[in-house]
């Protein structure tokens, strides 16, 4: 039996950027655990913001969080300031669900 050789080749896409997030490995802070209670809530994402706030690629993560609708802290943005920026989500919970 003769080996067969496999070639690969990596397809760019728009989401490449992430693999040089200042965030990787830091899911914790990013994402919010089940039942949060929102003085938690404002601990995680101001240690969320000060990831951000020295990450290379900042401006392309807000910009995919907006464009793609994400749940979760992205780009040192909160989803309550990406709605108050005019960049709603897809299936909203919570309060933005029963303001509507």
């Amino acid at each position: 039996m003769s080996a067969i050789e496999i070639s690969i080749d990596r397809i760019q896409t728009e989401d490449d950027w992430m693999r040089d997030g200042a965030c990787k490995g830091l899911t914790h802070l990013f994402f919010p655990t089940a039942a949060e209670r929102p003085q938690a809530r404002e601990r995680r994402e101001a240690a969320a913001k000060e990831v951000c706030a020295g990450c290379s690629v900042q401006m392309h993560c807000v910009e995919f969080a907006r464009v793609h609708h994400e749940y979760g802290f992205w780009g040192g943005e909160s989803e309550d300031e990406r709605h108050a920026a005019g960049f709603r989500l897809i299936a909203p919970i919570g309060i933005r669900a029963r303001a509507s």
